[in-house]
């Protein structure tokens, strides 16, 4: 059970979320929070001995910052949100909200694995200047976790959270699809406003945005791997790790899509894969890391358990760019 402060808290921000979505009601015409757009997932920046670096942190949102994105991510799975413990992610988004622009949005990462946590968390990131909640799919009991189950924890989620909620699946992380059946049955609720895609089956983006496409949900593809793709089935934009380093070609590929180049997009798309994959499934954090220091951000090691790349790792991923023009 939510201690009485807890509950409190809940209520507090559930009251200035209702005034802020009234307001947005009366002058957006009843539509939900529009997420359409590229936003990067950034990485937290540790130091040498472990302990987050704040002002790393506000730099590379500073040099990102000059780019056309919608707004960040802060807190995914690219921010290594496990491996932090709770008043470090809340203090991540305070940090980023400051360094931001302010025309930026912010969604922040706020998924834990019960859902009593997600709300507190929620509410707390709200707090500190979140503005939408993006929620993984809790996993750990993943054989108990029934479109039923998630059903209720999102709409749980939703109804106390004072602003909006994006679901988020990820099964490479999760080992975990958030069913369709689900998310068409939570595209209804008031203050889901969307939902990121990672699992890369463009058929399945295709099947979510064709049934609900009779609410006001957006879908966002998870990986700039499939951006054209997502694009072309009707995704509105993307949550793309690579766009940590390559901003302005991903921003770039946007364009070319929403304004027909399909040629045009075709081919940066093609350059895009194998950088793609390397800084994901293939290297994951520790890669995006790598070449962020190459980019001129700061990239810098990952918390344990997560190891550095081996030379050989290094000179594959270089590889990746330097054959696609990249480096």
């Amino acid at each position: 059970m939510m201690g009485p402060r807890v509950w409190s808290s809940v209520r507090q921000g559930l009251s200035r979320g209702l005034a802020q979505n009234i307001k947005g009601l009366a002058s957006g015409e009843g539509r939900k929070m529009d997420i359409a757009g590229i936003y990067p997932p950034v990485t937290t920046p540790f130091t040498a001995t472990a302990e987050v670096d704040y002002g790393k942190l506000e730099e590379n949102l500073h040099k990102l910052g000059t780019l056309p994105f919608r707004g960040f991510v802060v807190q995914g799975s690219t921010g290594e949100f496990p491996f932090l413990t709770s008043s470090e992610r809340l203090q991540v988004v305070s940090r980023a909200r400051q360094a931001m622009p302010k025309d930026k949005l912010l969604l922040a990462g706020s998924g834990c694995e019960s859902t009593q946590a997600t709300v507190e968390m929620t509410v707390s990131m709200a707090q500190v200047g979140a503005d939408a909640a993006m929620v993984v799919t809790p996993c750990y009991y993943r054989g108990r976790m029934s479109s039923a189950a998630l059903i209720h924890h999102y709409t749980k989620v939703a109804d106390l959270s004072p602003i909006p909620v994006v679901l988020y699946s990820v099964p490479a992380n999760t080992g975990l699809d958030l069913p369709v059946d689900a998310v068409v049955t939570l595209s209804q609720h008031p203050n889901i406003v969307g939902m990121k895609d990672s699992g890369g089956d463009v058929t399945r983006i295709g099947l979510i945005v064709h049934k609900t496409r009779r609410q006001d949900f957006q879908v966002l593809a998870g990986s700039a791997g499939f951006l054209l793709a997502s694009y072309a089935t009707g995704a509105v934009g993307g949550v793309c790790a690579l766009a940590n380093v390559l901003g302005a070609q991903v921003c770039q590929l946007e364009r070319l899509c929403l304004t027909g180049q399909w040629e045009d997009a075709q081919k940066l798309q093609h350059r895009l894969i194998e950088p793609n994959a390397a800084v994901t499934r293939r290297f994951g954090i520790p890669g995006l890391k790598k070449t962020m220091d190459w980019f001129g951000y700061y990239g810098g090691p990952c918390r344990a358990p997560l190891q550095e790349l081996s030379h050989t790792e290094e000179e594959a991923l270089r590889v990746d760019f330097t054959s696609n023009g990249w480096l």
